[in-house]
């Protein structure tokens, strides 16, 4: 269960204050995975972000007891000097992950990333997509109640797309996600519930495709 109350986020522009929300109260069920639906600029992965409660609301409180893994798909959070094999061991440290269970992990997220020497080269020098397939590689070596998913599957040539979206559907068997995504089939494949952001509000749709179609009107509307 995710749970916000009198909810705000807001950011500070030339032109004045961009909400995000303004003082939305919702409660999302336990169990479900949750597509989280918009239009550009609507705010979709910073809602995401708010839910995983890696970033805050400006006024009022999300809370959850679950765990939430870091967003796939943003390639933040790496230290942009480390290799990445020494950003991998590092976040192993910080899970208080064993020796033998670090070289596991290494082994996972080597294979799994095929980044090849670049996993022993510095993250600044990965493209946007080299740091996206490591963060995936990473997400799925560990065990969250959560995976939070920002338009990862996008992410590299049509085999490893389907790669990808294959380790998910895996994952998923025993995690929830929390999924941005501008792609309607990815959404009705992995997602049974949804939810949608706009003009400061936003409404839980306990089907995807009432999500999808309720985002759809949006677009007319708009169009």
């Amino acid at each position: 269960m995710i749970e916000l109350k009198h909810v705000t986020k807001y950011f500070t522009t030339n032109q004045g204050r961009k909400y995000i929300l303004r003082d939305e109260t919702l409660t999302l069920p336990s169990g479900q995975n949750i597509g989280i639906l918009g239009r550009n600029g609507a705010g979709k992965s910073t809602l995401m972000r708010m839910l995983g409660r890696i970033e805050f609301p400006n006024e009022g409180t999300i809370t959850s007891p679950n765990s939430f893994s870091w967003p796939l798909g943003l390639g933040g959070g790496f230290v942009g000097n480390m290799t990445g094999a020494a950003n991998v061991k590092f976040v192993c440290k910080v899970y208080g992950r064993s020796r033998g269970q670090t070289r596991k992990i290494l082994a996972f997220v080597r294979e799994f990333s095929e980044l090849e020497e670049y996993f022993d080269m510095p993250i600044r020098t990965y493209s946007s997509g080299m740091k996206s397939r490591l963060s995936f590689g990473l997400s799925l070596a560990f065990d969250f109640d959560y995976l939070l998913i920002d338009e990862t599957l996008s992410v590299g040539d049509a085999r490893f797309r389907k790669k990808s979206k294959d380790a998910l559907m895996q994952k998923i068997q025993t995690c929830n996600v929390l999924l941005v995504s501008h792609d309607m089939k990815t959404l009705r494949d992995i997602c049974d519930a949804g939810i949608v952001v706009n003009d400061g509000k936003i409404a839980y749709h306990s089907d995807i495709n009432e999500a999808i179609n309720a985002y759809e009107e949006l677009n007319k509307k708009a169009g």
